[in-house]
Formats: C-alpha cells, sequence, structure tokens
C-alpha cells in the first residue's frame, strides 16, 4: 500500500510513475479527490462531536440551576443524529478510499527499464554456457514419460490438466532438489519454517495477492472459508510479522520455506501447455527478508546473489534480468529474474525472481521497528524463489539429458540421491 500522504504531497510524480505501470493518472485524481471528500467529513464530524460536548455541558449547567433544558436536550439529539449519519458516510468514504489505493501498485525504482509490456526487461549477466548437443535435445516432459519418472496422463485422470506424478527416481529427485535448496538456504543463514498452507484473507492482502487475486480468479480459494491456498509461501512468511512491531536488532530477518503453491494460471490459456513449466500445483523452497530501509537494496543484491549460487552449484546456465516496470509483480519495486537455459526451447526461461518491495507490505500488514531514536518505521520486505523446484527438475532432465534417454545426476545431487549417478 502506498503511503497516501505522499501521494498527496507528490501527486505529479506518483502518477508519473504509475504510469509506466499502466495506472492511469486520472485514477490518482479519483483518489485523491475521495481522499479529501474523507478528510472533510472528519473535520465536519469533529466540529459537530465539540459542539455536542458543549450543549452537553451546557445541558448539565442548567439542571444544576433547576433551569429548563429541554431546547438544548432536543438541539443535542438533533446533533448526535448528525454525527451518526456524517459518520455513516466517513465509514463508507473510508471504505472507497482504501479500495482505490489498495489497487494500486508499488511504486517503481529508478532504475527499473520503463515499458508497458514484458519486452524491454534488461541481462545484467550471465553464467554459464550452454551445451552443445550432438544430438536433438528431447523436451522434459518426453524425457521424464519415457523413463517412467513422470506422468502426466494419470495426473490429467485424477486432477485435470497441469497436474503431474512424479514417480520413483522422479521422486526421489524432486525431494533431493528441494532439500539441497533448503541446506544451501540454511547454511547462509536463512532460518527454515514450515507454514500453514492455507491463509486468511488479512494474510493475502497484507502480501498484496487480494484484492487482485478475487478479481482476476489467479488462486484457490475455500468455498465458505475465509481461506485461500498459497500462491507462495512468501504469503505466511511475510504474514508471520502481521500487525507486529519489532526490534532494530532483529534486522535483518531471514527465513524460508519450502511449500506447495497453487496457482490457477487463469490468464495462461495456451501457454506451457505441457511439462512443468506452469503448473497448478507445484513445490517452490521461497526466502524471506525484513529489513531496515536503508539496507533492503543491498539485501535485495544478497537475495539475487545466493539464487544464483544454487544455480551454480548445479552447473546450470542462467541468466540474470532486471523486468521492465508493468513486467514485475504488484507489490515489488524492483525485480530480478533468473532464467535457466532450457535447451529444448532453445531459451531461458523464469525460475526465480528476487524483489524488493520496499515498504509496500509492510503498510499493508502493519509490519514496523523501532529505531534506535525509538521512532516507529516501516520495514522493507524481500523474497526471492529459492528455486521453484518443478521447473529445476525440468532443467536438470534436458540439461543432463543423454542420447540413449537417461539423464545424469548433477554433482551437487549425488549425496541427496544416495549415491545415483544416472536416472536409467
Amino acid at each position: 500500500m502506498l503511503d497516501l500522504k505522499m501521494i498527496r504531497n507528490n501527486a505529479d510524480e506518483v502518477k508519473e510513475k504509475l504510469a509506466t505501470r499502466g495506472v492511469k493518472p486520472e485514477t490518482i485524481d479519483e483518489l485523491l479527490a475521495q481522499d479529501n471528500e474523507r478528510r472533510n467529513l472528519i473535520v465536519k464530524s469533529e466540529n459537530l462531536k465539540k459542539t455536542r460536548n458543549e450543549v452537553s455541558d451546557q445541558i448539565s449547567q442548567l439542571k444544576r440551576n433547576k433551569e429548563d433544558a429541554n431546547d438544548k436536550i432536543q438541539e443535542m439529539r438533533k446533533v448526535s443524529q448528525d454525527i451518526k449519519e456524517l459518520d455513516e458516510q466517513l465509514q463508507k468514504a473510508a471504505t472507497l478510499v482504501e479500495n482505490l489505493a489498495a489497487h494500486l501498485p508499488n511504486l517503481p525504482h529508478p532504475d527499473v527499464p520503463v515499458s508497458l509490456t514484458e519486452e524491454g526487461s534488461v541481462e545484467l549477466r550471465k553464467n554459464g554456457t550452454p551445451r552443445q548437443f550432438d544430438f536433438e535435445p528431447k523436451a522434459h516432459w518426453e524425457i521424464g514419460e519415457k523413463l517412467g519418472i513422470l506422468d502426466f496422463e494419470r495426473a490429467a485422470k485424477v486432477s485435470g490438466s497441469r497436474f503431474v506424478y512424479y514417480v520413483g527416481d522422479g521422486a526421489r529427485l524432486e525431494r533431493a532438489v528441494y532439500n539441497f535448496f533448503l541446506d544451501q538456504n540454511n547454511a547462509a543463514g536463512f532460518t527454515e519454517e514450515i507454514t500453514p498452507y492455507m491463509v486468511n484473507d488479512e494474510s493475502m492482502f497484507g502480501t498484496g495477492q487480494f484484492p487482485k487475486f478475487k478479481e482476476t480468479h489467479a488462486g484457490y480459494e475455500i468455498k465458505d472459508e475465509e481461506l485461500t491456498l498459497i500462491p507462495t509461501a512468501e504469503v505466511p512468511l511475510v504474514n508471520f510479522y502481521r500487525d507486529e512491531i519489532l526490534d532494530e536488532k532483529q534486522l535483518p530477518i531471514n527465513v524460508t520455506a519450502l511449500s506447495p503453491a497453487f496457482r490457477s494460471e487463469a490468464g495462461s490459456a495456451g501457454r506451457d501447455t505441457r511439462g512443468l513449466i506452469r503448473m497448478h500445483q507445484f513445490n517452490k523452497v521461497e526466502m524471506v527478508k525484513v529489513a531496515k530501509p536503508e539496507e533492503s537494496w543491498n539485501e535485495l543484491e544478497k537475495l539475487t546473489r545466493h539464487a544464483e549460487t544454487l544455480l551454480q552449484k548445479l552447473n546450470l546456465p542462467y541468466r540474470v534480468i532486471t523486468l521492465t516496470t508493468s513486467d514485475m509483480s504488484f507489490t515489488a519495486a524492483m525485480t530480478h529474474d533468473l532464467e535457466v537455459w532450457i535447451p529444448a526451447q532453445d531459451k531461458y526461461r523464469e525460475i526465480s525472481s528476487c524483489s524488493n518491495c520496499t515498504d509496500f507490505q509492510a503498510r499493508r500488514a502493519h509490519i514496523r521497528y523501532r529505531d534506535e531514536d525509538g521512532k516507529l518505521q516501516y520495514v522493507h520486505t524481500l523474497n526471492g524463489s529459492g528455486l521453484a523446484v518443478g521447473r529445476t527438475v525440468a532443467a536438470i532432465l534436458e540439461n543432463y539429458q543423454n542420447e540413449d534417454g537417461t539423464v545424469n545426476v548433477p554433482e551437487a545431487l549425488i549425496p541427496y540421491m544416495q549415491g545415483t549417478t544416472i536416472i536409467k
């Protein structure tokens, strides 16, 4: 959530920055007009409440003097009724202002490339050289199905499209990948958590999924319950601190969790209909940082670099890009995507997004800390995939495939596969 006072004081700048994210200037005008109406109602209500107190004192004085107070009593009843009506208007106005503000995305950092499409992202660096095959590389779903370690057909029978069964060495590989990630994150100073996989509406609002998810049907809500299946462990990890005041000495906080992620993929019809790239349910290891504002940009660099080490240790070629203003998430002020090389597609595909959300989520979730001067400030929150597990499995199957259909196990994962070096 953006600071309303900041919007009032910097309306033109906010309009300019949010225009790069597809927000029309009239939206800001409407918000400010409604906010002005709300503030006027507050003044009127407070003035009437002051009048009511004065009349109440006058009534008390008249009664003490044994004088007739009926006219003043009638006057106070009228004032009380006016206050009630004003407060009802004020509640409606406040709800409208909050709703308008809740739909505004975060302000982009000045270094974010400006574009109203995903085209225009800036490549920061590459690591590793894509393997040159002396045979035609197969897609990961074809490799997995032939090895009998991925079963999309039975998953479709049981659940529908965009689901999969991992079988045998496929299940072992998936488990090896996420255990490797968790161990690496723990070694890097992240505290591991096992979180709830369902969260309430306040939590979805706190991290910025609601109201957008409700309107786009991007997630899975539990019918007749105020609960939603998590789209990422970022939601419960950040909301762990919702409505809390942290000690400055606690910061920065680093936490990580493995969880399933549930996405309806409502807007992705026809995209990645086969394989592990775009699923309704997939495992992901998430990393979250809670930091002081002056340290958050350095923490974003550290978060991104750590996510890169995971790919480096798996010897998977990748690149790092900075997303455009319109392509990064609703809550982000800047996002660095890690894209892993997928040979069968002959291109890089996203495997991690590392974002600094500045104080955007903290304002929605009311997460603050008390600085050394005793002043309350909003924290900055950051999140990053460390990493998307299914996409990592896809990358391993394709980059480590052999012409005979077998797949070599990355050296870093061999201990997690009980010494298995090749999947046959």
